[in-house]
């Protein structure tokens, strides 16, 4: 019998019999439609009758978004619409000096078929119908170099048209113009090229394509330049501002402009006509004038235009005006923008009114004042020089508290006649000659040195370097006592995290300031009411608004454009405005906190002292709510800037400007957005007292030069010490009688290293005023010290 050979299986992997359903599992389904749900088809059929119904849908679909897109147009341009309608607001601004705004009005105009007469001003406003694209247009004709009106009008226009030349370069001015229309926020941008004579074919394409790579760089939505001396660019440019919906600016959604066509003075009222624009116009709120400020509505009256029936024949008969709106006197808004302090309420060491009276009582031997005690006042003599009067002598500065009688360490008082007399026993020495041993020992310089040495003293570059090479160090006075010099100061163990009252000796100011519990709340609260406000006249109105207590010289003096804005409510109260700012790239000079600016803000311009502090990671407040103040506006990062000022609503843009002397163009310094209206944002100054380590044993060493005698030793003991090289430690005892002291720090210290001491104390910006035109800043001396704030 022959045994089977044993065989083992080829693989150990079980096999199973497949599945073979045509169906597939819901697991298989669900990840092949990857989450997408199928829509069902209402009526029942094979899959042909369902991909012509799919294809129905769709087709079905895309007509109705596009019924929505027209009808969306239709409604943003229903204001416009018609030749009686409100008219195309155009702005017209030249960048170079050879281009005349009015040319380039006068061009637009002529290629609607009509003549290019000369009634179209220099500046000010030109209004044109467009009865080919059955609407009209408004030109806002800006000279050169006109920069606040030509930030006026971008305020209020629908389009701005920006002129360039063929034959100039846009200059300084130009570019800082385009920068800060940039930063304030354009509305639909039209860009040409009007110079005097035509281009060259040949380099006709190489010009506009540079022009255009130019102007994109501010502006790059824009796609073309239009050559104004070419027909057909010109029709096209006209078309581009009499047909679609022009781009509105973000912040001034939910507010309310208007350009004033015609201001006069009536009746003690400031009447101003115009089309309403933007938001409703609601008669309890505050009109803002830029130059002017703001002023209560007294009535707001209709000015329709003579209306049309035949082209060519107009209506002559007068339309009565009438009343449209009347403020309500609960609901009206106050001009009250600050509170009144009230000392008496406090507490105060003035003198009573009975004591006032007594003091004015010589008789009364009660407030007599008394006489000195002996020896209590220094004998003052002071040598006059022959041929001098007592008043030009009282010119001479003493050059010691020697002459004055007195010893500096407080000792006896000095006889001064002893001392003439040693001066007369010098052979050859008398009052005359010592005169003029002084006279010669000073000579003037002259004026190029002595430019240079004041230029020297006021560089504020120099002290801006020092600040960035070794931020917030000073230097301990020898002549005042530490304890003296920095008693507002305190130390902290944190500047994050330690506790900080920020209702904590304010100064007065912060008593004329309002505070919202909720500012986003009340921003909510704010826009409510304004769209359910009753009272108010639909955007598209011609009317006549009369202000109360309005300035004579607005109607006068009128400076184009006259805008109006309306102002929501609170937006009149002051109150604290932080804001993100970032340094404009092309700005060189040094900017230093508390130094003079124009705040652009919205339709508001005001001359401020902004402080600027370190902007916090994620724009949070942190545990306590502490930020460090920054002496200088460095480039690169954002900083915040803090100023008083009016309360602002939304998220707008703000600007700040320079201004300089001798009719110059002011430079454009920072651009930034309206960050918050935080009043318990505490911006804290520091400084840095160093030390030096002048024998060092492991962890503890003798520190020299951070003071000067015991009694700032045990005054400063409490407050933590650190080292650049990061160790920490404290005060152990005071060294002698000249500042020195032992420290321990929590490891080993090294000789190179340095001691510092952080001292911090809370800073507040200065109060606004309203830009006036025409008036310049007068800012500080450049070369102030800092210790000149303490």
């Amino acid at each position: 019998m022959v045994q089977a050979a044993h065989h083992h299986r080829p693989t150990l992997k079980q096999q199973n019999k497949p599945f073979k359903s045509k169906h597939a599992t819901k697991g298989s389904l669900k990840e092949i439609a990857k989450g997408r749900l199928g829509r069902e088809s209402l009526k029942g059929g094979n899959a042909a009758t369902n991909a012509a119904q799919n294809r129905l849908n769709r087709r079905n679909q895309s007509k109705q978004v596009q019924a929505q897109k027209r009808q969306a147009l239709v409604s943003a341009t229903r204001i416009f619409n018609g030749v009686d309608g409100a008219p195309r607001i155009v702005a017209v601004v030249p960048l170079t000096a050879d281009i005349r705004a009015r040319d380039v009005a006068q061009n637009l105009q002529s290629a609607l078929g009509g003549s290019a007469d000369d009634d179209c001003p220099e500046i000010g406003l030109w209004g044109q119908k467009a009865e080919r694209f059955k609407t009209s247009l408004q030109f806002i004709t800006i000279p050169y170099r006109h920069l606040y009106a030509a930030l006026d009008a971008c305020k209020v226009a629908d389009y701005v048209v920006f002129a360039l030349s063929s034959e100039v370069e846009v200059d300084g001015w130009g570019d800082t113009l385009l920068r800060t229309l940039q930063a304030q926020g354009l509305p639909e941008a039209v860009t040409v090229v009007a110079s005097p004579s035509p281009m060259d074919p040949k380099t006709k394409t190489g010009i506009l394509k540079s022009l255009l790579s130019f102007i994109q760089y501010f502006v790059p939505s824009q796609q073309r330049v239009f050559d104004l001396h070419t027909n057909s660019d010109s029709l096209n440019a006209i078309r581009a501002l009499c047909e679609g919906k022009p781009e509105d600016a973000k912040w001034r959604e939910g507010r309310t402009h208007l350009v004033g066509e015609k201001v006069e003075h009536v009746d003690g009222l400031l009447a101003v006509t115009g089309v309403v624009r933007g938001a409703p116009l609601s008669a309890n709120r505050l009109i803002h004038l830029p130059t002017y400020g703001d002023f209560q509505i007294a009535k707001i009256v209709s000015a329709p235009l003579p209306r049309t029936q035949k082209p060519g024949q107009q209506v002559t008969m007068d339309v009565e005006a009438i009343v449209i709106a009347e403020p309500d006197a609960e609901d009206a808004d106050s001009l009250v923008s600050s509170n009144d302090p009230d000392d008496l309420a406090n507490e105060q060491t003035w003198p009573t009114e009975e004591e006032m009276r007594g003091a004015e009582d010589h008789t009364n031997t009660e407030f007599d004042v008394p006489d000195a005690k002996s020896g209590t006042t220094p004998k003052r003599v002071k040598k006059i020089p022959k041929g001098m009067s007592e008043y030009q002598a009282a010119w001479i500065i003493d050059e010691s508290e020697d002459e004055d009688g007195v010893n500096e360490e407080g000792g006896d008082e000095v006889d001064m006649e002893e001392v003439e007399e040693e001066m007369v026993d010098f052979p050859g020495r008398d009052d005359e000659t010592e005169m003029e041993t002084r006279t010669v020992a000073f000579e003037d310089l002259d004026m190029e040195e002595e430019g240079k040495q004041l230029k020297t003293w006021r560089d504020r570059k120099r002290e801006e370097e020092d600040d960035a090479a070794f931020p917030d160090e000073v230097d301990t006075p020898m002549d005042v006592p530490a304890r003296t010099r920095f008693q507002r100061y305190r130390g902290l163990r944190s500047l994050r995290t330690s506790p900080w009252d920020p209702f904590e000796n304010l100064p007065r100011d912060y008593a004329r300031i309002f505070q919202f519990e909720d500012y986003k709340r009340t921003e909510r609260a704010v826009r409510r009411r304004a769209e359910e406000d009753s009272n108010s006249v639909q955007p598209g109105t011609r009317v006549t608004i009369y202000l109360k207590d309005g300035p004579s010289e607005a109607a006068q003096n009128v400076h184009f454009p006259f805008v109006l804005f309306s102002l929501l409510q609170h937006e009149h109260k002051k109150t604290v405005l932080n804001f993100t700012v970032q340094r404009n790239t092309e700005f060189e000079g040094s900017i230093r906190s508390k130094d003079p600016l124009l705040l652009c803000i919205g339709a508001r311009r005001f001359r401020v002292n902004p402080i600027y502090s370190q902007h916090t990671r994620g724009g949070g407040k942190g545990p306590n709510n502490v930020h460090k103040f920054e002496r200088y506006l460095r480039h690169g990062g954002t900083t915040v800037a803090t100023v008083f000022g009016p309360v602002v609503f939304g998220s707008q843009p703000c600007l700040l400007l320079k201004e300089t002397a001798d009719d110059q163009a002011p430079e454009l310094v920072a651009m930034g957005t309206y960050k918050d209206a935080d009043t318990t944002r505490i911006i804290a100054k520091r400084i840095i007292l160093s030390g030096h380590p002048f024998k060092v044993h492991r962890k503890t060493a003798t520190v020299r030069y951070m003071f000067f005698n015991a009694d700032d030793i045990h005054y400063f003991k409490p407050i933590q010490l650190h080292t650049k090289l990061g160790r920490i430690g404290h005060i152990r005892e005071s060294l002698g009688t000249h500042g020195y002291f032992k420290a321990h720090f929590d490891g080993q210290i090294s000789q190179m290293d340095t001691v510092c001491m952080s001292l911090y104390k809370r800073v507040y910006p200065k109060w606004c005023e309203l830009a006036r035109e025409g008036a310049l800043v007068v800012g500080r001396a450049e070369g102030d010290s800092d210790a000149m704030e303490e």
